[in-house]
């Protein structure tokens, strides 16, 4: 993995805020960097991939755009809205507190994506659960097994079969039993032609532990291997990650929510731009840049390393933004009706789904949207919002669990306070409308959504 791939994939999992605090970092630190007074524009893009024309707000900020941009419900342009529709909290949005995200939360969420069956799911939350801060499975199969079998009798190759699963999720590593399986995994997800590769696998599988005492020469005389080659294997399992849960423990404590992209409609249309934060203002620093010229010895040394940093980093910067842009597209695409009609009208949808249909892998999706928000005529909503698992209907489609508790809410706020709902009655009214669905699922819904049961709802006054 390169130096360059490294930077663009730490930047592409970085929040809001924590890009702003990488971008001042880099200036203070590489005198080639300066502040720009605008932002870099980056275009936007419809739903079917339109950018630019006539009526197009490519560079356009929310409070220039014209009134077919307004929000039609009501009347009140989206932009004064940093909440949700029915929020009383006058607080800036960038003053809220943003939820944290452990690893067990992000990969629960990625689990509950996955095209697996309840009894594998059961056996994912299982795995999981053992799963520690460091993203590593230290507990042996057969115990989790044993804790499993009060409920759900299970073999060691079903086990393993849904660890291979767990395994593919985001952050790249997690799940693995070993230090070298988790570096295996890792080199799995770079390209063939990378330089050291193949060798850096097969130091993985068990030469690497004897790397501290013999050193790359006395390893690469042990394998006879060409001093080089070793070297440049060692050297890429170096920059690999050996504790890629932690990733996910450190970046769990933001405290304010900043949006990443702008999603609004325009003439019939959902465009989406990166918000002002996201867009790149910095710019390589062009007296420094003149000083190059003429500089020589240790001086165009100094410069010349700073300059390809620069330009790595601006680099990384519109990769990160690009990415953003094509699965935010993508998002609106899928979801429009979401954002038209709320919950209700959420499909399902799956980080395999997307991974497909903008050409990327589903763990660059994951560190595309982790802790990213859009900023909507319906409030300012994590990414994530636009993801749901399915449950078949009976028409023979698919209602996504967020519009199923939509459903339940909606029936509940409808009920009679004297004779609540029960939760089996629920279930009967979901399935005449075409949803079946179990009780206990119902249960499970309404308790996600803290609503009390119908003896704790019963309102006799």
């Amino acid at each position: 993995m390169t130096p360059q791939l490294r930077q663009a994939i730490r930047l592409l999992q970085l929040s809001a805020i924590e890009l702003e605090a990488e971008l001042a970092a880099a200036v203070e630190s590489n005198p080639l960097l300066d502040w720009t007074e605008t932002a870099i524009s980056v275009a936007d893009a419809g739903i079917n991939g339109e950018s630019g024309g006539e009526g197009a707000a490519s560079s356009a900020e929310p409070e220039h755009l014209p009134p077919e941009a307004e929000w039609n419900t009501d009347g009140e342009p989206w932009y004064e809205r940093l909440g949700p529709a029915d929020s009383d909290d006058e607080t800036p949005i960038a003053e809220q507190v943003a939820e944290s995200d452990t690893l067990h939360d992000h990969l629960l969420w990625q689990l509950h994506l996955s095209p697996l069956s309840a009894r594998d799911r059961s056996i994912g939350v299982a795995l999981i659960e053992s799963i520690d801060d460091d993203g590593y499975l230290r507990e042996p199969l057969e115990s989790i097994a044993a804790t499993l079998a009060s409920t759900l009798e299970c073999s060691l190759e079903e086990l393993t079969t849904v660890l291979h699963q767990i395994q593919q999720f985001d952050p790249v590593g997690v799940g693995a039993r070993s230090l070298g399986e988790c570096l295996r995994l890792q080199l799995a997800q770079l390209p063939a032609e990378t330089p050291g590769r193949a060798l850096a696998h097969q130091l993985a599988n068990g030469p690497l532990e004897r790397l501290p005492r013999v050193g790359v020469a006395g390893l690469a005389a042990e394998l006879k291997l060409d001093l080089g080659e070793a070297e440049t294997a060692v050297q890429l399992l170096r920059s690999l990650d050996p504790r890629p849960g932690a990733q996910i423990g450190a970046i769990a404590s933001d405290t304010y929510i900043a949006p990443d992209v702008v999603i609004w409609r325009q003439h019939g249309l959902w465009r989406v731009a990166l918000a002002d934060g996201m867009r790149p203002r910095i710019s390589i620093h062009r007296g420094y840049e003149n000083m190059l010229r003429h500089a020589s010895g240790a001086d165009a040394s100094y410069l010349r390393g700073h300059l390809q940093e620069a330009r790595w980093l601006l680099k990384s910067l519109e990769a990160r933004g690009e990415t953003l842009i094509k699965v935010a597209r993508c998002l609106i695409k899928q979801q429009a009706a979401f954002l038209e009609f709320g919950d209700s009208a959420l499909r399902p949808l799956t980080l395999r789904e997307v991974a497909a249909e903008v050409g990327l892998h589903e763990s660059t999706v994951s560190r595309a949207i982790a802790r990213k928000y859009a900023r909507t005529p319906r409030g300012t909503v994590p990414l994530r919002a636009f993801f749901a698992s399915g449950i078949e209907t009976g028409t023979g489609g698919e209602a996504s669990s967020t519009a199923i508790q939509a459903m339940i809410r909606r029936l509940i706020e409808a009920e009679n306070p004297r004779k609540p709902l029960s939760d089996a009655r629920l279930a009967e009214t979901l399935k005449a409308t075409g949803v079946p669905v179990a009780r206990r699922t119902v249960a499970k819904y309404r308790e996600a959504m803290s609503i009390p049961s119908s003896q704790d709802r019963v309102r006799i006054g």
